[in-house]
């Protein structure tokens, strides 16, 4: 006997599904709709045969086209490579100061010079090359090795206190607190300080004025200027490289703080040297 029932209003049998009190009609799909369905099963059988698709246990299966989105991405990079071959081949065969003498070229090294900076260089200088304390900011025009674009590159090639390499720059503050007493320390500092600044005792300040004139002058001269062939930084500005101050300049006459920078074209090569030379001369217009 067959227990299938009939809607009243609409004559429709039901699926015999109820939930409170509300039946299911078993009306049969819309012809397009089932139609799509079988569409899309059969698009989806297709496309794993013409396309990868299915797992194994060590690959995929390939696909009748052959397609591959490695292969599309390899020949993008490949197509970008050739179109920068030109620019990459006249980078390594001009000087940096022909480089930033001309414009396309210049415009190309700066890109270049920018992503390689943030893969190589950020980690000190920070993403806005505005450095940090020990780390100097390359925006600015205060270059303790000089700031043309072939200085720039020296200081990048070869790198700053780097002992694997024989060219590198080298120069050492000595430490001062074994040299002078802590009373001629706490004048020069107040010296130094008040080039730039007001210091707490003024009558310090010729006094610190005598020790520096006996001590001092040799790497950053008569007038603190400072002297590039030792990389010894101009002390009549406010720029710092490990704080400003007296205290701070203090600590650093008694016993000194000498940053190392590696030497980089044994890693990244002389174009990509050259491409970071040109880049850094260009955040604060180089010299």
């Amino acid at each position: 006997m067959s227990t299938q029932h009939i809607d009243e209003l609409s004559g429709v049998s039901t699926t015999g599904h109820e939930w409170d009190g509300i039946k299911e009609l078993d009306n049969p799909l819309p012809r397009w709709w089932v139609v799509t369905f079988y569409v899309t099963i059969a698009w989806a059988a297709a496309y794993t045969i013409a396309y990868p698709a299915w797992p194994m246990l060590t690959t995929a299966t390939k696909g009748a086209l052959g397609y591959s989105s490695r292969n599309d991405v390899k020949n993008e990079l490949a197509a970008a490579d050739a179109a920068k071959a030109k620019y990459v081949a006249a980078v390594g065969s001009k000087t940096v100061s022909e480089i930033v003498a001309d414009d396309a070229l210049r415009e190309f090294a700066v890109a270049a010079g920018f992503a390689a900076f943030r893969v190589n260089c950020v980690q000190c200088h920070g993403s806005g090359a505005q450095g940090s304390s020990g780390f100097p900011n390359l925006n600015d025009d205060d270059w303790l090795w000089g700031g043309n674009a072939e200085e720039i590159q020296q200081t990048i090639t070869h790198g700053i206190r780097f002992t694997s390499d024989p060219d590198t720059r080298v120069s050492e503050m000595p430490a001062f607190g074994e040299v002078i007493t802590p009373e001629q320390i706490t004048q020069v500092s107040a010296y130094v300080a008040s080039l730039s600044g007001p210091v707490r005792d003024a009558s310090l300040v010729e006094p610190g004025a005598k020790v520096f004139a006996d001590n001092c002058v040799a790497c950053h001269g008569e007038n603190a200027k400072g002297g590039r062939e030792f990389g010894a930084p101009d002390l009549t500005d406010a720029i710092w490289l490990y704080g400003s101050g007296e205290t701070a300049v203090a600590s650093q006459v008694r016993a000194p703080k000498n940053g190392v920078m590696p030497a980089w074209v044994g890693r990244l090569g002389e174009t990509t040297v050259k491409e970071l030379a040109v880049y850094v001369h260009s955040l604060g217009v180089g010299e």
